[in-house]
């Protein structure tokens, strides 16, 4: 059947295979040996076990698919007539036993029509060898069979990685996924409180976050029953480093804890009094550029209403221009301009002050309304804005800030905005006694 016996041979090198699926990563494939006739079954495994394989010979079709189960086993190598059942046959039975990992499954035989080795094919075969054997043809495909199952279980084991590694980005995105939900909470606890009615006057707020997270921040404190702080703020950048550093700016204003809160001085007995605004921007300047390291800054209006007298006193930090809306229907743009706070060391603010009548409204307001995109490609700019002011001034805070809104949603046609918004607005109702 092959030949005249030669001279042994030397061993080939062994071939690497992936550990895990089809043995040890330092030794060639298993192969499994099929055969009926006891002679071809040790002439067959005598000459594998010279090349350095370790093989396994099995005369019986039914035991042979039982022991093809060994996830050692890569090769195999089946007569193609054997009595009970077929070459192709064992291939077809072979291939739908589920097994993990390839095997690849030489026939021997001594057909040649096309049909036949066609049947093979279609069973499952990967090879065909016609006997009687070469020995050298014999060898080279059984090397080349032991490459193609080693980069099978190479692959497998690459996927495997692979879908480990999913798991594990999976994981760490449900985490950031949590940490976002809590910052994103963490957030909008500064605006639990989204309207507040003081003495003679009402602030309403509004925030739209671009993300998960925002670096715009809206809020209001009170300083005495006659009077309020309220400020707008926009920290550069987005996402959960800019909504850090908003909350961390909000938390020293907080209404709730008016002793660490930077803008109001303690005069006793319980009494506090503001703080100027342009001293407040100074020392938030100093604290912001000690603690980011210039990698962030922020814009900021600051002001305090007395509600007394109407008077406003204010600080304007690159914020964008804060509009009054007189009661006669008018529009007035207001403020200085100056500095971001976190830029520039020991830079210098200037207040402001202005006096507000009964039924005038104040709009604080960050660049996310005015760079809003438009239908037609163009974004809302402050001329816009001060139209939708027009359009909808005559109604209440709340009422106001939401009709504006909706009109942005409206005019973007659906696109998100591409960056944070916020507004505040202070509606006064005339002085208190």
């Amino acid at each position: 059947m092959y030949g005249e016996p030669k001279p042994p041979e030397p061993a080939g090198p062994a071939i690497r295979v992936p550990s895990g699926t089809v043995g040890d990563a330092r030794r060639p494939p298993r192969i499994l040996v099929l055969d009926d006739s006891a002679a071809q079954r040790k002439l067959l495994v005598t000459l594998l076990r010279r090349w350095g394989f370790e093989a396994t010979a099995c005369a019986d079709p039914e035991d042979a698919l039982t022991i093809a189960q060994d996830p050692a086993i890569g090769l195999i190598v089946s007569d193609w007539m054997m009595p009970g059942m077929t070459g192709p046959e064992f291939c077809r039975r072979l291939r739908a036993s589920g097994r993990d990992g390839y095997q690849y499954v030489i026939l021997l035989t001594s057909k040649s029509d096309t049909s036949d080795l066609s049947e093979g094919l279609a069973a499952g075969a990967d090879d065909f060898l016609t006997k009687p054997v070469s020995p050298h043809e014999l060898k080279a495909r059984l090397n080349a069979g032991a490459r193609i199952v080693a980069m099978q279980a190479e692959l497998i084991e690459k996927t495997r990685s692979l879908g480990d590694a999913l798991a594990k980005i999976r994981q760490l995105y449900d985490a950031i996924e949590t940490d976002l939900d809590e910052a994103r909470r963490l957030q909008t606890s500064f605006l639990d409180d989204t309207h507040r009615r003081f003495a003679s006057a009402r602030v309403s707020l509004w925030l739209k976050a671009s993300g998960h997270v925002g670096g715009d921040m809206v809020g209001f404190f009170e300083v005495s029953p006659q009077v309020f702080g309220f400020y707008s703020m926009d920290v550069s950048g987005h996402g959960v480093a800019a909504g850090m550093l908003a909350a961390r700016v909000a938390g020293m204003l907080r209404d709730n804890a008016p002793d660490l809160n930077i803008a109001l001085s303690f005069i006793g007995g319980g009494h506090f009094a503001p703080v100027p605004p342009d001293m407040v921007a100074a020392q938030l300047n100093a604290q912001i550029l000690n603690e980011a390291k210039g990698e962030r800054y922020l814009t900021l209006c600051l002001g305090f209403l007395d509600q007394r007298s109407g008077v406003i006193r204010m600080v304007q930090a690159g914020h964008p221009t804060p509009l009054l809306l007189r009661a006669d229907g008018g529009i007035e743009r207001l403020g200085n301009g100056g500095m971001p706070l976190g830029l520039i060391p020991e830079a210098r603010y200037r207040q402001f002050e202005f006096l507000m009548r009964a039924g005038d409204k104040l709009l604080l307001y960050s660049d996310g309304l005015t760079e809003c995109p438009v239908a037609d490609g163009t974004y809302l700019e402050e001329d816009g804005l001060v139209e939708l002011c027009r359009l909808h001034g005559h109604a209440s805070g709340e009422d106001m800030i939401a009709r504006m809104a909706a009109d942005l949603e409206e005019m973007s046609g659906g696109v998100d905005f591409p960056d944070d918004a916020s507004a505040l607005l202070v509606e006064f109702d005339g002085p208190s006694g």
